[in-house]
């Protein structure tokens, strides 16, 4: 639900922009103003992910949510009543503290709560939502267009309480993270949240592992101390700093490869530099945005099978052939048959929202609170979709402009820059997929750590393997029943018995 109005709050201004009640109402904003009017909500959005990145962690998971809440209904309050352009900038701000705390919080949230063999399907279904939500949206904005009045936006607009008071009431019924409670010391609440979670007795063997398993790794990062800003770039044994600039480069890509010029603006691009009418636009967009969910599909069902690194890569090239499509396709406007090619232009925006879906979407809201070491997952997450929404609103602010001046051009800019993105993902960032939390710290850790390895429960040249090898999946018994430290388990450092590849 966090994530559905994650999407339906970016979404709802794709449809406003254009209302013509709402450009009177704002005394018609030339480009480069409107490109501020709706990014500031990402610039929100920054600030919020600053702010929990200095509260997170003492707030815990669950009162960050409802905290996140009280900043968007009061900003959903005031846009609906907003009447100049300065109310309606400050309370889209307000709205995207909100949005950012959120977006910060819930991801590491629901990693902490799940599985590692199903953590990649449980959490790329968070980005699934946030299609829903901007598909909801889209067809709302739609509807209400054939409405008058100011009702035909502020209503659309208001209904963002409606997601924010139905998640407030269904943290009420969650735990709190048990990692987090284990970091505080809080022993026995963690153990009780990790005997509902698995439904099992304090003796069972899965929940005693997972319990040594924290509190081993949390022996191993308090060696590093509480995480400052001074330490980004310094090196400490579990490259706290390393793990933390691949938080932000893979939001930077989920940002810089276009995405939100589609979401924010593709009825503007389809009416302005296509050159369909306002009512065929409003539906393509609907229909367009419609394929990020069938897309987002993908991962939800098959994630962890896919791994995180291929997916990254193969949907970076899709995404870059579209936009090169777009390009040449729209660069005969102005010619005979500038029309036509037009008209085929929009077939690549469909394959571009259908593959985002399915690859770059979801990755990132997987990959970051994974990779991220206990001691500064709230605050290295913070830092990731800090990432993501300083771009987001860089990418926002700009597109009306580069629009206008660039009417071909314009996706050349995000075709070199996927390209690019799949040589980053390459050689820079490891497979993740299938394993715990707490084995992350052995793709980082350098030499073989005897005692580390028997708590945790799979060596550390098993663990290499997934990272360089891709997605593997266990077989046989479970990684807290099976000594994963016995050669005779694992081959060559493989686990040939126990594990299968999966391509």
């Amino acid at each position: 639900m966090a994530f559905v109005f994650f999407g339906y709050d970016q979404g709802v201004f794709s449809g406003i922009i254009g209302n013509p009640n709402w450009l009177d109402q704002f005394k018609h904003p030339k480009s480069s103003l409107e490109g501020i009017i709706v990014s500031i909500y990402n610039l929100g959005m920054f600030a919020g992910c600053v702010l929990n990145f200095i509260v997170g962690e003492k707030l815990g998971r669950r009162k960050s949510m409802w905290l996140a809440m009280a900043f968007v209904i009061i900003g959903a309050i005031l846009q609906t009543s907003a009447f100049s352009q300065p109310h309606l900038m400050v309370a889209r701000f307000i709205t995207g503290i909100g949005t950012g705390i959120d977006t910060t919080t819930t991801p590491v949230y629901q990693s902490e709560l799940c599985d590692a063999n199903i953590r990649g399907r449980l959490v790329s279904s968070e980005p699934l939502f946030v299609g829903v939500g901007i598909v909801i949206a889209y067809w709302f904005d739609y509807g209400m267009s054939f409405v008058g009045g100011s009702i035909s936006w502020r209503l659309p607009i208001g209904c963002q309480m409606v997601f924010a008071f139905a998640v407030i009431v269904l943290v009420l019924g969650l735990p709190e993270s048990p990692r987090w409670l284990y970091a505080r010391g809080r022993n026995q609440e963690a153990l009780q949240v990790l005997c509902d979670m698995y439904d099992a007795p304090p003796e069972d063997k899965k929940i005693q592992h997972e319990q040594d398993a924290v509190l081993e790794v949390l022996a191993i990062e308090r060696e590093t101390g509480e995480y400052r800003w001074s330490q980004l770039f310094k090196r400490d044994r579990v490259q706290t700093g390393r793990r933390v600039l691949l938080a932000y480069g893979m939001q930077f890509m989920n940002q810089m490869g276009g995405i939100n010029l589609v979401v924010y603006y593709v009825t503007s691009v389809l009416e302005d530099n296509v050159g369909l009418d306002r009512n065929l636009s409003l539906i393509l967009g609907g229909c367009i945005n419609t394929m990020f969910v069938i897309g987002s599909l993908v991962p939800t069902f098959f994630l962890d099978r896919l791994g995180r690194r291929r997916p990254m890569m193969f949907g970076s090239f899709g995404l870059a052939i579209s936009m090169m499509m777009i390009a040449i396709l729209l660069s005969f406007s102005g010619t005979s048959s500038g029309k036509s090619t037009s008209a085929a232009s929009v077939a690549f925006f469909f394959t571009y929202m259908l593959i985002f879906g399915a690859s770059v979407n979801c990755i990132p809201w997987v990959y970051v609170p994974e990779i991220l070491p206990l001691h500064v997952r709230s605050k290295g997450a913070a830092i990731g979709t800090s990432a993501n929404a300083l771009w987001n609103f860089f990418v926002v602010m700009i597109t009306p402009v580069i629009t206008e001046a660039l009417p071909w051009q314009w996706p050349l800019v995000f075709m070199a820059l996927n390209f690019l993105f799949i040589l980053l993902v390459y050689f820079c960032y490891p497979e993740t997929a299938n394993l715990t939390l707490e084995e992350m710290d052995l793709l980082f850790t350098p030499g073989d750590d005897d005692s580390s390895r028997k708590k945790l429960g799979r060596s550390t040249a098993v663990v290499r393997s997934l990272d360089r090898s891709g997605a593997w999946r266990k077989r046989g018994s479970d990684s807290a029943e099976a000594d994963y430290s016995d050669p005779q388990v694992f081959k060559d450092g493989l686990g040939a018995e126990h594990m299968e590849k999966v391509v």
